[in-house]
Parts: structure tokens; sequence; C-alpha cells
């Protein structure tokens, strides 16, 4: 029985973080694996990476993990950089048969390269039932325990100097983050690249389950139809979403954390709510300690007609992460600490062939940087205006049909087409309200946190509704930026006692959370939300029925929804814009 709630619990976890593995390094789930001495090497085993060393970390339960062990040139004992992985620390199993495995094993060469060059031993680790590791692979579970004796296990080997830094993107970036909470004595600093600070909010965004990147990416690696039904039914909060949330554990971090993520990224809020609060309110040697840098990237290539030439690499490898380590690891003062500790692209007009100087890299001295709440307020012939509405009735209504979703055209997605593409490919229908400002005769710049105040109403128990901010080119492109939804059910909250059922036909105030952005609505261009109920196959569709989440026993229903737009219900995009007062 014990085992049984165990492999519940450990895929229903496998489930909620699939969001975080590029394609390309696809997570599996691992058979369980017997706790003895690794087996002996197999025939068509390709040893290790050139470089390497194998070696064996204990745990405090006996499980032994598998570590590769890259030494710089000369005389240690060095400084060490540690990865915890589940993509195998080996790359593929039979590189010279598979041309994709040549080239991670390249990959993997040039990454520990990177550090050995730079004075750094470095250290990747299969994680618990991974690879050449023992134990049972549980998604997550076991990384903030393992974490914890594995660096410590680094600290005291005769070629490490005692101080370890943690690094990682996705996946990496995940356990990174559950070994700094656990607050190993020994770890100093940890680099971490698109991570997220809440799987439940990341995975039901708004409540809304991420279909395709969850439901869909898992059925591909051969997950248990139950097993994906567990992970539909787990939309409400509880105690097994935060024993390893960051937003809850945050607060036993001690070190200084550098966070870089995308604003095209799965993750985009991840990196700059950790940020946030190591930065302004973590614990002594987190706080005033913390480095953030979002750039127009995303979990991906982007795809579209936009292009940020310069300005969205998104490696490991980074400009700054040796500095970052050198300062921390080494006690080098190479002014890292005295510079800004935000730095951001501002992203501007960006067509193929047309690239605005707009877009650039700016500082600041926290996040987000100051800016003034303005507030666009939905009109009923679908304009946006600054003035809030004066009418004592109005309204927009639209049929939301299950069966006929609105279709996703980009947005912050992992296992398919991601980024600014062109909105325009949703054809007119009357469940997708296109909502403009006038041409903009300024640049309006916006930084920080977007929302919408939506007052929606629907003639069932539930239903979605979804909001996208978009810039729309003097061309008619219509460029998306960022995009989320909110089932109406969980408008005040996910806890048990929150969820809350709507009253047929009475208006109710929804606030959907867009996450954050930094962005130039040039002049001549028009600042534009999209509203409706569907975002398929990005999102899962709403039966509109007011069952539980995961339940399918009444047959989805057309439901008619409205937008409230009057004096009572101003419905409103709601905009964080910087010198909102400039001529």
């Amino acid at each position: 029985m014990i085992a049984a709630r165990r492999l519940a619990v450990a895929s229903a976890l496998v489930l909620s973080f699939a969001a975080g593995a590029p394609p390309a390094l696809a997570q599996t789930v691992a058979k369980p694996a017997v706790a003895a001495a690794p087996a002996a090497k197999p025939a068509k085993w390709p040893g290790l990476p050139p470089g390497a060393v194998e070696e064996y970390a204990v745990l405090r339960d006996g499980t032994r993990l598998a570590a590769n062990v890259f030494k710089p040139a000369g005389q240690g004992p060095w400084p060490v950089v540690m990865t915890r992985t589940p993509y195998l620390k080996d790359g593929r199993i039979d590189p010279e048969k598979d041309p994709k495995g040549v080239k991670m094993r390249e990959a993997l060469v040039k990454q520990a390269k990177h550090y050995t060059d730079a004075g750094y031993v470095f250290v990747l680790q299969d994680v618990r039932g991974k690879g050449r590791s023992q134990g049972f692979y549980a998604a997550f579970e076991n990384d903030i325990e393992d974490g914890y004796d594995s660096v410590e296990w680094a600290a005291k080997q005769p070629w490490s100097n005692g101080k370890v830094g943690l690094s990682g993107g996705s996946a990496m970036g995940i356990t990174s983050n559950e070994a700094a909470m656990a607050a190993p004595p020994h770890l100093k600093a940890a680099y971490v690249v698109v991570a997220p600070f809440d799987l439940l909010q990341n995975s039901y965004m708004g409540g809304v389950l991420k279909e395709k990147d969850t439901i869909g990416w898992q059925k591909g690696q051969g997950i248990a139809d139950e097993v994906l039904d567990q992970g539909r039914k787990r939309v409400v909060d509880d105690v097994f979403w935060n024993r390893s949330a960051m937003s809850e554990n945050r607060k036993y971090i001690q070190i200084p954390i550098y966070n870089v993520g995308g604003w095209y990224d799965i993750f985009n809020h991840g990196n700059i709510s950790n940020f946030e609060y190591l930065q302004n309110q973590g614990a002594k040697g987190a706080r005033g300690n913390q480095k953030l840098f979002m750039g127009p990237f995303g979990h991906g290539p982007l795809s579209g007609d936009l292009e940020y030439p310069g300005l969205d690499r998104l490696t490991l490898a980074s400009d700054q992460e040796i500095r970052w380590f050198d300062y921390w690891l080494k006690g080098i003062d190479n002014g890292i600490m005295a510079e800004p500790p935000v730095s951001y692209v501002m992203m501007g007009p960006a067509e193929k062939g047309a690239f605005s100087p707009t877009n650039q890299t700016l500082h600041a001295a926290n996040w987000p940087p100051a800016y003034r709440e303005v507030r666009y307020y939905l009109e009923p012939d679908k304009t946006l205006g600054l003035k809030a509405p004066t009418a004592t009735a109005a309204k927009l209504t639209y049929a939301d049909d299950p069966a006929n979703p609105v279709p996703t055209v980009g947005g912050a997605n992992l296992t398919f087409e991601r980024g600014p593409m062109d909105q325009r490919a949703i054809p007119e229908r009357g469940d997708y309200l296109r909502f403009q400002t006038p041409v903009l005769d300024r640049d309006v710049v916006v930084t920080g946190p977007v929302k919408v105040e939506l007052y929606g109403a629907t003639d069932g128990p539930d239903t979605d509704f979804m909001a996208k901010l978009v810039d729309v080119y003097p061309d008619g492109y219509e460029a998306l930026v960022l995009d989320a939804p909110v089932r109406a059910r969980y408008r005040d909250g996910r806890m048990p006692d929150q969820v809350r059922m709507m009253t047929p036909g009475a208006p109710e105030e929804l606030t959907i959370d867009l996450w954050s952005t930094a962005i130039t609505f040039a002049k001549g261009h028009r600042i534009a939300v999209h509203i409706t109920s569907t975002n398929s196959p990005r999102f899962e569709v709403n039966p509109n029925t007011g069952e539980a989440p995961g339940e399918h026993s009444l047959a989805p229903r057309v439901a008619n929804n409205s937008i409230y737009m009057d004096a009572a219900h101003p419905s409103a995009l709601v905009l964080p814009v910087v010198y909102p007062d400039a001529k």
C-alpha cells in the first residue's frame, strides 16, 4: 500500500514538472533500481565523456549517486561547480550509433571545459534513479535531501577546497533551488536559469491546466492514463504541492543566486518572483545579494516574425556566470556586486529586417523598476480607452463552445511553437474579442507585472476567461506579448475553502495575472488585449459544467459568457507604465 501510494505521488510530481524539461532532454519515468552496487559497465556503454572521472556520493540512506568529475589542469584543491541532472551525465547510451548522442557528448565536454578552464572542478551528477545512480526516480521528490548530501559530499573530496556552487537551467535549475532550500553549509552560491517558483501556479495557471505541455507531453512518454487523470484533479492547493515549492520554502535559502529568465519562457514568473523575494525578504546571506537577468527568449527558439539579434542568447555558459562564481567562490572582487542587481532587455519593434534600437539592455536597482499603474478600459466598440466608463449598462456576450475552441498561436510554450506569433492567424470569430487603442501618438514604456481586471459573467456554474496582451504593428501584425487564463471557480484562490462557483448571470470581478514583461509599445503601434474563453491546446478546455477537475460524467455545454464594461464594472487592462507623463 505504501509503495503504491509513493508511486502515485511520484508519478503525479513527474506530471507537474513536465513543463520544465526541454523536448530534446525529456524526462522519462525510470524503473525502480535496486539498492546495490552499480552494475558492471554494459557491453555497449560508451564510457565516460573525455576528461571525466566517475565518482559516487553515498547519501544518508545509503543510496549511491554517480557523478562525472572534471578537474582543471594543475594542482588542486579547487572550488566546485555542481549540476544535478535527470538527463544523464553521460549523454545518450550509444552515441556512436546516434548522431544526436554524439552532439550531446560534445556539448557535455564543452560545458565541462567552460568551468575547468576557469579553475573550477565541474561535477555533473545523475539524480536518484537516473543514469548510473541508484534508487527510484520520483521527479524532484528527493532533491532537497539529496541535494544537501551531494553538496556536502563534493565539499569534502580531496579535489575540493570546500566551496561549492550550483548551476543549471530548467530541471537542473529546479534541483539547484531545492538543494539551496536545504541550506547545506558548504554551498556558497548558485546560478539558476529558467526555473519556476511555484509549480501549482505554473502548471495550472489561474487554475487551468497547461494541456499540451503536461498531459499531452506525458502521454508521449508513456505515462499511464490513470496517472494522467490524477494530474488533472490536482488543481486545489495542498501539502503535496508545497513540500518542495519555492514560494513556501525559499525563506530557508541563505546564499546569493543569479536568476536568469526569459520573457517568453514557461517559467517567466519564476526567476522574477524568486529574485524579488530573496533580494528583499530573504534570509541572512541571501537578502541583498541576488541578481536577475531577463531577456527576450523562450524555452526553445522563438517562432513568428520577430527576432532579437544579439539579445536572445540563453546558455549556461553566459558572460556573467563565471564572474558570479569567481566573486562568491574565489573571493575575486571583479566588481559584479557593485553593478545594478537587475538587468533586463527592454523589447521594442522587432520584425525581421526592421529591428529597432529600442531593443536594449537596461539596468535597475530592484524589480520591478518604479512604475505607475495605467488602466486601459474595455469599451463596447472594442476599443481601449484611458477614461473610466460612465455607462450604466454595457456588456458584450459570446458563446463559448468547448467543441470549437480558439486555437493556440504562440505564447510561453514548451513542446510546440512559442513566442510573439501573429494573432491574425486566429480568424474573426464571435468568441474572440479584440480590444485595441487608437494608433499611439507616443511611445508607451511598460515594465513590470501586467494584469487584466475583468468583470465577467456566465450562464452556468463555471467557465474560463483568457486574456492576451498584444502589440499591434502598423502593418497589422498582432505580436503576442503575454497570455494567461483564470478559471472562474478559482477567482478567489485555490485553497479548498476559496473555491466558489459562479451565480448564473451575475458579474464577478476576476483578476487575470499575465505575469511580467518589459516592452515599449512604439509610436504608430496599438496596444491590444484579446479576451476569449479557450486557447487550445495550450490550456485545457473547460466543459462549462461545473464538475470537479478530471470528472467527465456530464456532457460539455455551450456557455454564454459576458464581459461587463460599465461604470459599476470597469473591465480594464492594467499596465505598469514607466514615464506615464512623458510627451
